[in-house]
């Protein structure tokens, strides 16, 4: 059996090849992907666009996320690697509106400036654009096949579609007792949690706490040699993580590792992939602490774990939601609904509200149980309501510009009013984008059995 290599070109980043079993990818919701083959050659390569162009002309620090200076690369790039500037064709995807559409999302069209910006650059050098689906209401994934040099589009979860002859849908008492035999949270992760709400704690205490638990501290060493919290110096211990990371990081770390085992209990019902749930939070944390060094109305560790539990309560529906994947796919995407609202309607129970029950029962801290409850509809008057916003922009960022792990869709019609309340406005929506962590939106690469 033939092996073929599937890249993942992640948001922000360009990846391109000579012929050989490999499909590039990139799953798409706002973004753009653009797919470029020379076909004399055999030489091609992607980029997964974010932006038209940088927010700030004198800080590009990823030129890869912007159509302005991303296409330019790709194609220089495939010209020194040997392709031919006369046999180049382009295929171009995503730019979409994901629903529920709203005018803020009209006004925004970042994905439509994305597009223009790149047909605008492709024509001046005469490449022929053979095929492109831009606009429209759907995630897709864009695949280039550089055996073949064959390009498709689909809609991002389409090999989850074929649903069984019969779909049960549990009771909300079946709900209810599966709520109970979940794993919880870990002892040590809670009590760290109310030492972090507690703002008179004393750190010593908190590495304390987690030394009590050797798994968890075993977890949070490994998780600090991971890709998305790597340093140059290997960590062998927690006091070495201490000396190096620093105490904030390691209470992060910590918590992070204690939530990656609860959401291990997760299949893969709401994410197109294993893990996805997991890796959608620890991403909305790194963004939920971005937006709250910018705009300093939260402090950052707190906007960290928000974003980190953010869907707890995902992880009860999920083993409803696997098997009926096509029934919340199609009434997501024909109905162009909000996850909530299907929920409810197929469930009697939303993720955010059994995320709050969630909180309850492990006694988590108010401003948490808040920001979990009213993470999709963060207006609620409250003196948490700022951290519920930044935990709603950042699952927003995400839903739209890092597609490909989870089903989500994401109401915008109060977008303007949540961005004034933290004196921030649609005209800042770019600098947010650009806000969010190279780290969250890294590229991996993983074998898959081709057909022999």
């Amino acid at each position: 059996m033939n092996v073929t290599l599937r890249h993942h070109v992640a948001a922000g980043t360009l990846s391109i090849s000579e012929r050989k079993p490999l499909f590039l990818q990139a799953y798409l919701g706002t973004c753009v992907g653009l797919a470029v083959y020379c076909r004399k050659s055999g030489i091609g390569g992607m980029i997964h666009l974010l932006l038209p162009e940088p927010v700030s002309l004198t800080t590009v620090k990823q030129p890869e996320k912007y159509a302005s200076t991303g296409v330019p690369l790709l194609i220089a790039a495939l010209l020194e690697k040997g392709a031919q500037a006369d046999a180049l064709v382009a295929t171009m995807a995503g730019g979409a509106l994901v629903g529920p559409l709203s005018e803020q999302d009209l006004a925004l069209d970042i994905g439509g400036r994305t597009a223009d910006t790149v047909r605008e650059y492709l024509a001046g050098r005469k490449i022929e654009v053979i095929r492109s689906e831009t606009g429209g209401f759907f995630t897709c994934c864009l695949s280039l096949d550089m055996a073949t040099g064959q390009c498709t589009i689909e809609p991002a979860g389409i090999g989850k579609l074929n649903a069984p002859a019969d779909i049960k849908l549990p009771t909300p008492a079946e709900i209810k007792a599966s709520m109970d035999h979940l794993l919880p949270i870990p002892q040590v992760a809670l009590k760290v949690l109310r030492m972090i709400e507690d703002q008179g704690h004393a750190i010593q205490k908190i590495a304390d706490e987690i030394r009590k638990d050797q798994v968890i501290s075993a977890r949070a060493i490994q998780l600090a040699n991971s890709a998305m919290f790597a340093k140059r110096q290997a960590i062998e211990s927690l006091d070495q993580a201490l000396i190096y990371l620093g105490t904030d990081q390691v209470v992060k770390l910590v918590i992070s590792a204690a939530v990656q085992g609860y959401f291990d209990q997760s299949s893969s019902g709401y994410s197109l992939c294993k893990g996805g749930l997991y890796h959608h939070a620890l991403g909305c944390a790194l963004v939920a602490e971005a937006l709250a060094i910018k705009t300093g109305k939260v402090e950052p560790r707190k906007a960290y774990t928000a974003g980190l539990l953010h869907d707890i309560g995902k992880v009860v529906l999920d083993q409803y939601v696997a098997p009926a994947y096509p029934l919340f796919y199609r009434q997501a995407m024909e109905k162009n609904e909000n996850l909530l609202t299907i929920e409810r309607r197929l469930l009697g129970i939303d993720h955010a509200e059994a995320g709050r029950m969630l909180a309850q029962q492990w006694s988590f801290p108010e401003s948490l149980a808040h920001a979990i409850r009213y993470h999709h509809h963060p207006g609620k008057e409250s003196p948490f309501k700022p951290l519920a916003i930044l935990v709603y922009l950042a699952d927003l960022l995400l839903s739209r510009f890092n597609v490909g792990f989870e089903l989500e869709r994401i109401d915008t019609s109060a977008l303007a009013a949540y961005l004034e309340s933290i004196d921030l406005n649609l005209d800042d929506f770019d600098h947010l984008v650009d806000l969010i962590p190279d780290v969250v939106l890294k590229s991996t690469t993983e074998s898959a059995a081709a057909n022999p």
